[in-house]
């Protein structure tokens, strides 16, 4: 087994083909996983200095840190805030549009749904920088209902496309069955075509959730430093060189409710539900 480690012989027993797979494969971990590591081991270490390899002393001295400063502290609640009032207040918003368009043909439905992606279609921060002067003019700098906006701006893409293809592919004479006996229209959104439609809705409820978890320069420029998120706080740690492992402790706490929502939804999650939504029929 060892002696498989030498190069030369690796090479002469898998052959030119399955020696260049297993390199870029090796350099496509390395370069994909190893800053991964790296940050563990900066989240993890009382003392890490460069070149060793492995931190000098592991300890949970950062952690201890962050959650003793009042400032980080509440960057992590006004992200999760943010975050659920986005989510909820689009779904408000959003579904509706997304039956419209699924169920009903009226003119300019396209150019309607082609909307939704002029705010994915430019420079952000041209965008933010246009939506801040008015945002001036109707007091909404520096407030929740300001971020809060800007955050839904870049989510409505997913909130519609996604369960506008959800809605589609509810076939008719599964809801005039319902309505055949008895049911109204309302019971018969609520009780057969909203939950045939969820796995579409909760793909897109988890993008929403996962995209204002992680905006940062739409919350800087409204917030004013008034809202600050995690990502927001992250720009300063980042600035100061001797607070990384400050950064490595942030990015793990925006890591693990990323990683426990896609693992709760995993089976919605797939290129289907993604593709479908940007189907325009």
């Amino acid at each position: 087994m060892f002696k498989m480690l030498n190069p030369k012989r690796f090479y002469h027993a898998v052959g030119r083909r399955k020696f260049l797979e297993f390199v870029l494969l090796a350099a496509f971990i390395l370069f994909f996983y190893g800053p991964m590591v790296n940050m563990l081991m900066l989240a993890f270490a009382n003392e890490y200095q460069a070149p060793a390899i492995l931190p000098q002393q592991w300890g949970l001295k950062w952690w201890s840190y962050v959650f003793s400063q009042k400032s980080l502290v509440s960057s992590i609640a006004q992200s999760f805030i943010v975050a659920i009032i986005t989510t909820g207040v689009s779904m408000i918003l959003c579904i509706p549009a997304a039956y419209s368009i699924a169920r009903f043909k009226y003119p300019g439905r396209k150019m309607f749904m082609l909307s939704f992606l002029l705010t994915n279609a430019f420079p952000k921060l041209g965008i933010y920088t246009s939506i801040a002067v008015l945002f001036y003019k109707y007091n909404l700098m520096g407030t929740y209902t300001g971020v809060v906006i800007i955050h839904m701006i870049n989510s409505m893409m997913f909130m519609v496309w996604l369960p506008s293809s959800a809605f589609r592919a509810v076939h008719r004479q599964q809801e005039e069955a319902a309505r055949d006996v008895g049911a109204g229209p309302i019971r018969t959104f609520f009780k057969v075509t909203l939950p045939m439609a969820m796995p579409g809705i909760s793909v897109a409820t988890l993008y929403t959730f996962l995209g204002s978890m992680e905006e940062a320069q739409g919350t800087m420029l409204v917030g004013m430093a008034k809202v600050q998120t995690m990502p927001v706080a992250m720009y300063g740690i980042v600035l100061d060189s001797s607070a990384v492992q400050i950064g490595a402790v942030f990015a793990i706490l925006l890591i693990i409710p990323s990683a426990l929502m896609i693992f709760a939804m995993r089976k919605y999650i797939g290129p289907e539900a993604i593709s479908g939504g940007f189907k325009m029929k």
